[in-house]
């Protein structure tokens, strides 16, 4: 089956099925608003202190916000359901249905479950990245709203292979989830650009827990602030996890014992 295809008949289902219990719309919009705004009232009590926060105004740490904010709901609409779908099968034993199916397992596993309401997020980040790039004394030029998309697709591809490669986990672990649990925690610290934290912890923050690649890397691109060399890190770093992540799933798939073996 053609792989668009398959995405479009999961996707469908899944949002279908969101469609049943829309008073979750509701629900979600106030707690993205509320969120949003405990982040807004940081930046405000931060810079009532102080005109920048290591080299970055408030506009900009806008824009930070915003992306933290966009790539939470992506991830919490797109990535997040499928992969607690995902590892719910592997400590059941119930993948075999997944596994056995005529298509790529991978790509199978991986768009399973949509939560549409989720987007929401990603629409009051866009709202706030726009808000903030107005408040800057330079408009974005056509090429760093090419580069802030480019980036912005990197970071969405890295926090999936990140995702997917620690849900993986549960092909020999049992506690997969608390590890789940440990990311959407460290995630925050994506909040502000990781150069204002300490170096090992910046190191931790763009190699360990990619953090910075997808989250300040994207606000750095359109803002302007985006180095040659920043960016050519991240692609490779990048299409590494993307490979390592492909290599790791085959891996644990030959490990599987489910309810076939």
């Amino acid at each position: 089956m053609n792989a668009f295809k398959l995405v479009y008949l999961y996707w469908r289902i899944a949002i279908l099925n969101e469609l049943q219990y829309r008073i979750n719309f509701f629900l979600q919009l106030f707690q993205s608003l509320i969120a949003l705004l405990v982040g807004w009232v940081g930046l405000a009590l931060i810079f009532r202190q102080t005109s920048d926060l290591a080299g970055w105004t408030s506009p900009e740490l806008l824009v930070v916000l915003g992306v933290y904010t966009l790539m939470g709901g992506v991830v919490r609409a797109f990535v997040f359901p499928s992969m607690f779908r995902l590892l719910q099968d592997i400590t059941e034993g119930n993948l075999d249905f997944a596994l056995t199916k005529p298509a790529d397992s991978q790509l199978l596993v991986s768009v399973r479950e949509v939560q549409i309401w989720q987007l929401i997020d990603v629409l009051l980040g866009l709202l706030v990245i726009l808000y903030g790039e107005s408040q800057l004394p330079h408009s974005a030029s056509p090429l760093a709203i090419l580069a802030f998309a480019f980036a912005l697709l990197m970071g969405i591809l890295l926090m999936y292979c990140f995702c997917i490669c620690i849900t993986t986990i549960a092909f020999w672990a049992t506690r997969a989830d608390n590890i789940i649990e440990l990311f959407q925690g460290v995630y925050q610290a994506g909040r502000v650009p990781v150069g204002i934290y300490p170096q090992w912890l910046r190191i931790l923050l763009t190699f360990l827990v990619p953090v910075a690649i997808a989250i300040t890397i994207p606000a750095e691109a359109i803002t302007q602030r985006l180095t040659v060399q920043n960016s050519l890190v991240a692609f490779v770093f990048t299409l590494f996890v993307v490979i390592f992540t492909r290599w790791l799933w085959q891996t644990g798939v030959k490990s599987y014992a489910g309810a076939s073996a």
